[in-house]
């Protein structure tokens, strides 16, 4: 008699480090991690975070993260190589998006889309999750209906029109969506020069 496989979770090419990316695809609060730590570090350095974080606590358990002295938190933020240029802020960052996934999704955050009703539904609930916000919450979009999978109605409109993260899935990729990124931020400060 066959049973049903799940299929494989994506390797997310984020990172240099090949464990981090398979860890990225296969832990939902660790891509979400990655998120919250996505400002003002390369993504490479932000998405290396939840496999680092998991490396130092020896467990990547939101309630267990959640209920942690926050000064021990930020401890091990700061260990070197600090996880993040920020380590006290971004400490509290995630331990209050471990908080949200503890008390609203009972310490599992795939159920963040596996249970939204529509397309509307999950991009209100990424919204809800604090550090992200609705740029990041456009390229998670991206990621689970692209590498994840995830199909409810209307999510399709949803879905970004310009370059996410959504849309790398080799490290060559990854290269090439930095670069557009690059370029956008350079044109942006070009224009407010002018303005």
């Amino acid at each position: 008699m066959a049973t049903a496989t799940r299929p494989a979770a994506p390797v997310l090419p984020f990172t240099d480090d090949p464990d981090a990316n398979v860890f990225l695809g296969e832990n939902p609060l660790a891509l979400l991690i990655g998120y919250a730590l996505d400002q003002q570090i390369t993504v490479q350095h932000a998405f290396h975070g939840p496999y680092e974080l998991r490396r130092r606590l020896g467990h990547l358990d939101p309630a267990r993260i959640a209920a942690m002295d926050p000064a021990e938190l930020e401890a091990v933020f700061r260990q070197r190589m600090a996880l993040h240029r920020y380590p006290s802020a971004m400490a509290k960052r995630v331990q209050a998006l471990c908080q949200v996934v503890t008390d609203q999704y009972g310490g599992d955050a795939s159920r963040i889309w596996t249970e939204a009703s529509d397309g509307a539904d999950l991009e209100k609930r990424l919204l809800a999750l604090p550090s992200i916000g609705p740029m990041k919450v456009a390229g998670l979009l991206a990621i689970l209906y692209r590498r994840f999978g995830v199909r409810l109605p209307g999510l399709e409109d949803r879905l970004p029109t310009w370059p996410t993260l959504g849309d790398v899935d080799t490290p060559e990729a990854l290269i090439e969506y930095q670069a557009t990124k690059r370029a956008y931020k350079a044109q942006l400060r070009a224009e407010a020069r002018k303005a």
